[in-house]
């Protein structure tokens, strides 16, 4: 089972590295403003949306879903 918070979490770190506000990444990934602060409270993200933000992010959805720690797995 998959962890909506700590997805929402990895999603952020990932964006504070390289340096993108999560303002941008949302704007960018066509997602509402407070998308990820919904999905850390249990709203579901679509498969759709979650592959949009690993692709701006420039990492793998394994690695946003926790199932690695390597950002390049599977990319």
């Amino acid at each position: 089972m998959y962890i909506t918070q700590d997805i929402a979490h990895r999603i952020k770190a990932t964006a504070k590295a390289r340096k993108i506000t999560i303002k941008q990444l949302l704007s960018e990934c066509g997602l509402n403003i407070n998308a990820i602060s919904e999905f850390s409270k249990g709203k579901n993200l679509s498969c759709i949306s979650l592959a949009r933000i690993a692709d701006y992010l420039d990492c793998s959805v394994d690695y946003l879903l926790g199932r690695t720690d390597n950002p390049e797995i599977n990319k």
